[in-house]
């Protein structure tokens, strides 16, 4: 197999890495300016195959690391006082099946969704961090999929996904829950409201006789610093969903609209069966951003929101939207060189939706739509795109190591150039000094991006956290200096392939 020889311009930090590495650090690792990103710890949770550890949450009351083990039905518990030498402690049981953890002022929220049915209600439990006591279960939506604290203590948010069965004869509707803390008032906001209406931009509502509250499926929630306003990625429908946590509504859905591969800065890989590593070219293809994590955050006044674009088709056995270009039938007008254009060593490989492209109802394919934009994009709380990463992150792991670009889980170069490439699964901000951090996982090559965001319009790449024991990146966390346990800050990395966690200092130097 053929390494394209494509060269990039990078910041002088990047060039530096390997000159400046400790020996004693992960792959990639090394100075960048003022800052340094080491590995410190991790540990293996659970012995089996992946899935025992997806997303974690830590406490810094207790030095409580804990681990959403769904394998098991349980959470993990860690203590990583000494971040060095993690100790197991004793681990939580639990009635349902775990998606996410999240901690506040000593208590521990876990979204459940129902185990014996995906469709079903599923519950928000709520635990004493120290004693690890059952303290409440409250009722939230179908398949209740992230839960998240405000900034103040005062809600817990949970965004229910509502995915339907496999025979597409069941698809609960997407809802979030709110759940105000003091009083224990529960309520579960529906998108109904918003049924019959045209969003615009892209969004896409297309699951078979599905209304819009039915084909909604709220996948990550991130918070206004104030505590007031929810933003909620809307996945597979291409879309950010706004809520009011005070008078608990949801305010607008906005579509984000497209990525064009057209573009110069655009350019991407789109085979996995040319021969060639790295064949960055533009072509005439548009990318759904379908965001999944999200974060919110605060730059010299203003607010931002930054999304990892992973992307997700449907993809059951009652409906499938997933195909390749090669199978489609392309509108020769739109698509002159359709011939051509639908080889493997072209864009006949890459998958994309047939749901979305044939414009004029005629049968053809007026557009082709690929799942993802390959990116993390920064936005402004109204949805206005303020910076796109373009096609950084494929360039950038293509430079410093070919041999991982748009690989799958450890597995050899290109294997994901027809899907979604290295998919940015996680995103998290950290303030470090006058600097604010900006750290996206990447799902299927691995290892965690960071970038320095304090121009939100002009990012720049610091570094590429990678050990290649870990494998599979699901959940990023940051921890503060403040409430460290080595009194620098740390970043926590929840691994799902490897069922590793890895923890990272950051380390100022003088």
């Amino acid at each position: 197999m053929k390494i394209f020889n494509k060269t990039i311009l990078i910041s002088a930090v990047v060039l530096g890495l390997f000159s400046a590495c400790d020996p004693d650090d992960y792959h990639g690792g090394g100075n960048t300016g003022t800052l340094t990103f080491k590995k410190i710890g991790g540990f293996v949770n659970g012995t089996g195959d992946e899935g025992f550890a997806e997303i974690s949450a830590f406490d810094p009351q207790t030095g409580k690391l804990f681990v959403v083990n769904p394998k098991e039905l349980e959470l993990s518990v860690w203590d990583i006082s000494d971040p060095g030498a993690p100790v197991h402690g004793v681990d939580i049981p639990l009635v349902g099946t775990p998606n996410s953890v999240a901690v506040s002022n000593g208590m521990v929220a876990v979204a459940l969704e129902n185990a014996a049915n995906k469709q079903a209600n599923g519950t928000i439990a709520i635990y004493n961090s120290d004693s690890q006591e059952l303290l409440h279960t409250y009722p939230a939506g179908a398949l209740p999929d992230m839960v998240t604290f405000s900034p103040n203590g005062k809600y817990i948010v949970a965004a229910n996904e509502g995915e339907p069965n496999d025979l597409y004869t069941d698809d609960p509707e997407g809802s979030i829950t709110i759940i105000e803390v003091a009083t224990g008032q529960v309520m579960n906001v529906s998108f109904t409201a918003f049924n019959g209406q045209t969003i615009g931009n892209d969004f896409r509502v297309f699951g078979p006789g599905a209304s819009l509250a039915q084909d909604v499926e709220p996948e990550y929630v991130a918070i206004s610093h104030d505590s007031k306003t929810a933003y909620v990625t809307l996945q597979e429908n291409n879309g950010l969903a706004i809520v009011n946590l005070e008078t608990k509504t949801i305010t607008d859905i906005i579509g984000l609209g497209v990525k064009n591969y057209e573009l110069p800065n655009n350019q991407i890989d789109a085979s996995d069966k040319d021969n060639v590593v790295g064949n960055f070219q533009n072509w005439p293809v548009l990318g759904f951003y379908h965001p999944d994590a999200i974060a919110y955050t605060k730059i010299r006044g203003g607010r931002y929101l930054i999304t990892a674009n992973e992307g997700d088709a449907r993809d059951y056995d009652g409906f499938s939207e997933e195909d390749r270009v090669k199978d489609l039938t392309l509108d020769p007008v739109a698509f002159s060189d359709a011939a051509t254009l639908q080889l493997d060593e072209n864009l006949g490989r890459l998958k994309i939706t047939t749901a979305n492209g044939d414009i004029d109802g005629d049968g053809d394919y007026d557009r082709i739509y690929a799942y993802g934009a390959r990116s993390f994009t920064i936005w402004s709380t109204s949805g206005a795109v303020i910076y796109d990463s373009g096609d950084q992150i494929g360039k950038t792991i293509f430079d410093l190591d070919p041999s991982a670009f748009n690989s799958n889980e450890g597995s050899a170069a290109d294997k994901r150039s027809d899907d979604k490439g290295a998919e940015p699964e996680a995103v998290e901000t950290l303030k470090v000094g006058n600097k604010t951090l900006l750290f996206v996982g990447l799902e299927r090559t691995g290892g965690i991006l960071v970038y320095d965001i304090s121009n939100p319009s002009t990012p720049k790449f610091l570094e590429w956290l990678r050990d290649e024991t870990d494998i599979s990146p699901e959940g990023l966390i940051v921890v503060e200096a403040k409430d460290s346990p080595t009194e620098n800050d740390l970043i926590i990395v929840t691994n799902e392939v490897s069922n590793t966690v890895a923890i990272y200092e950051i380390q100022k130097k003088n």
